[in-house]
């Protein structure tokens, strides 16, 4: 089977060359992984997959040992590298994982959170309208990273942002990026924790974060 894993990245275009290759390279196959494009029993091959993403060989086998070592891939004697099931409690535990660090760096957030904040908040709410009106993928996925972000430096929870990270690399944010509705429903639902936090209710805000993931891996299932 021959993949088209340039379609996936979070441009169309080749991965471009840089020190972190083959993590780039991880990322664009993981992403199909979660978003259930690669299915069970493909076979990833090192020489299509490189000339497909414009790079050579050497960082895409690397991504492929680093992919089969958090357990998406299997290695197949002779073979190649094989992609293994991931099921919908896979999914489940990946966002519910996401959505629990996520809640609670929204919830600190909303403890500390001032009107200088709100303001910045608010603005980066509005490119990311603007972006989901022109349909723009590319823009929506800046936007939406945007977004947390600085709702995590609000937070200041540097250990809990780094976990947040490390877990958001398992969701195919451009998958999400690229449906209109999820993109709309994401722009109310900041809409909804910004108010939240502004006449500071805590748990609230930590709900209304909660949400946003638990929306986004039902959109996952729904194409799996």
């Amino acid at each position: 089977m021959s993949l088209d894993l340039t379609r996936t990245a979070s441009s169309k275009q080749p991965i471009l060359r840089r020190p972190q290759l083959s993590e780039d390279v991880a990322v664009s196959i993981r992403r199909r992984i979660v978003a259930g494009a690669l299915k069970p029993g493909t076979f990833v091959r090192i020489d299509e997959t490189a000339a497909e993403l414009g790079v050579s060989a050497t960082p895409v086998r690397e991504a492929l040992v680093s992919l089969r070592g958090e357990g998406l891939l299997e290695s197949v004697p002779h073979r190649g590298y094989r992609v293994v099931e991931l099921t919908q409690q896979d999914i489940d535990d990946i966002f519910w994982l996401q959505g629990t660090i996520a809640a609670a760096l929204a919830e600190r957030a909303s403890r500390r959170v001032t009107a200088e904040h709100l303001q910045q908040l608010t603005t980066l709410n509005d490119d990311l309208r603007d972006a989901v009106t022109r349909a723009d993928a590319d823009a929506v996925e800046r936007c939406e990273f945007e977004f947390h972000r600085a709702i995590n430096k609000i937070a200041g929870g540097t250990t809990l942002a780094w976990f947040l990270l490390g877990a958001v690399k398992y969701t195919p944010t451009h998958f999400h990026a690229s449906d209109t509705d999820w993109g709309r429903r994401a722009v109310r639902g900041h809409e909804e924790l910004i108010e939240a936090m502004r006449r500071a209710d805590h748990r609230a805000a930590g709900e209304l974060m909660r949400h946003q993931f638990t929306d986004a891996a039902t959109l996952v299932r729904s194409f799996s």
